[in-house]
């Protein structure tokens, strides 16, 4: 597929990336992925770009049946071009021999893909417009109606109610029988996850969006509309990305607060890095991941190129770990990421066995929650995050949610897990409601 590309280095405005996204809302389907690179203490490993915006439906594949990762291959093969889309939790049940009887109150299609009309890409002080060539005529239309946009302001709805789907009490009960699972030896960790909801509510999603990604700073922050389902992330975590024959996961385990005083903050840092509860929860995804890392990897090319090694965002520090391997010329993405999927860190270990408790345990489905957005480029390279810190939105049943979750395992304080879980709240909560 042709794509006409042109770059403006010298005159973009500095809020001409505001602008645009203001510009993007009159699409039915948009995709808008924040780097925050320029914020970031320490930078993200395999970072590529400030910003990428992508709008306007050419083509669409959205998936509520079986058989999603081999239409997503045959449409991937078809289009051989830029793809944007998502991937849900669920489709867990297209991979292995598992089901879902959870509720489901937000209705996202399993998986979503579109090829996009038009794209752009910002890396520093360079904007690179990518058109399909049917709409190439538009590209200097659309940058002098972009460089006009008034930046959409804030709407005024009132406040979500928002409510908790377990009480203090059913945490507590719910993750004694995690633990009793880990004792009989079914699992060793699970990250088990509650979800908190609005219903009848009305929100302004662009706006929450950037307060929530002024909050958090990500390096993987999403604003994703298409139609009336809505995305708002703020995820500092990568799923998976293709570089050539290379391959990157970059799980996250392991949380520590931030506080306003340097020094102790950065004792909280150390003393993260140390602790040998945070560490083990940390080393089993890895390995976990190695182990999916090896159905398509070359021999002995799979390596752990960071283990445990502490970022910081605004609102807590993290350990992440970076593993990677080659693969194949000929190896197809799409299988790639299938063997791949869900991230680990958003299941557990063993991987099939935690995502069965999950589905036993926790009150609602996940949907696109512990997914992944992200895109494939048409030289089959992809880049996706994991879908956590994130506020989805249905408007047309007014339904909000968010959930937030915590690696159990037998080390495991209860009390501990879910002051976790409402630290990973509270900018969530701060965006939904201020």
């Amino acid at each position: 597929m042709i794509r006409i590309s042109k770059t403006i280095s010298n005159n973009i405005a500095a809020d001409f990336m505001q602008k645009a996204l203001s510009w993007s809302q009159s699409f039915d389907e948009m995709v808008f992925l924040e780097s925050n690179k320029n914020l970031q203490t320490i930078k993200q490993k395999y970072g590529e770009f400030d910003a990428i915006l992508a709008v306007g439906a050419e083509k669409r594949l959205a998936i509520a049946s079986q058989n999603s990762f081999e239409q997503l291959k045959e449409f991937q093969a078809r289009q051989k071009d830029f793809l944007f889309g998502y991937l849900s939790y669920d489709l867990k049940n297209d991979i292995e021999e598992l089901s879902s009887s959870n509720d489901d109150y937000l209705d996202f299609p399993e998986l979503y893909f579109f090829q996009p009309k038009k794209i752009f890409i910002w890396k520093k002080n360079v904007l690179q417009m990518l058109y399909l060539t049917a709409y190439a005529g538009e590209i200097q239309s659309d940058f002098k109606e972009i460089s006009r946009t008034l930046i959409l302001p804030a709407k005024h709805f009132n406040k979500p109610n928002i409510s908790s789907r377990l009480s203090k009490n059913d945490y507590f009960e719910k993750v004694d029988e995690v633990m009793e699972h880990i004792h009989r030896g079914d699992i060793y960790e699970v990250n088990f996850c509650q979800e908190f909801y609005a219903e009848h509510c009305e929100i302004d999603t662009l706006n929450v969006y950037k307060k929530l990604n002024m909050i958090s700073q990500a390096p993987f922050a999403c604003y994703l509309k298409l139609n009336d389902k809505y995305l708002l992330c703020a995820s500092p975590e990568r799923f998976a990305k293709k570089e050539g024959e290379k391959i990157i996961v970059q799980p996250i385990k392991g949380t520590a607060r931030r506080l306003s005083d340097k020094n102790k903050d950065q004792k909280l840092a150390d003393s993260l890095v140390l602790d040998p509860k945070e560490r083990a929860e940390n080393i089993m995804i890895v390995d976990l991941l190695r182990n999916d890392l090896s159905k398509n990897a070359v021999k002995g090319s799979v390596i752990v190129e960071e283990l445990c090694k502490v970022y910081s965002f605004k609102q807590v520090h993290q350990l992440i770990s970076t593993v990677v391997c080659q693969v194949n010329p000929d190896d197809n993405p799409v299988e790639i990421i299938k063997n791949l999927f869900p991230m680990g860190s958003m299941t557990g270990a063993p991987k099939i066995s935690a995502m069965k408790i999950i589905d036993e345990e926790e009150e609602t489905k996940r949907s696109l929650y512990s997914g992944a957005v992200g895109y494939f480029t048409p030289d089959n390279n992809f880049d996706f995050n994991v879908v956590i810190r994130s506020i989805l939105y249905n408007q047309s049943n007014k339904y909000a949610s968010f959930s937030v979750g915590s690696a159990i395992t037998s080390q495991s304080i209860i009390e501990k897990e879910y002051e976790e879980c409402l630290l990973k709240a509270k900018a969530l909560m701060h965006a939904l409601s201020s």
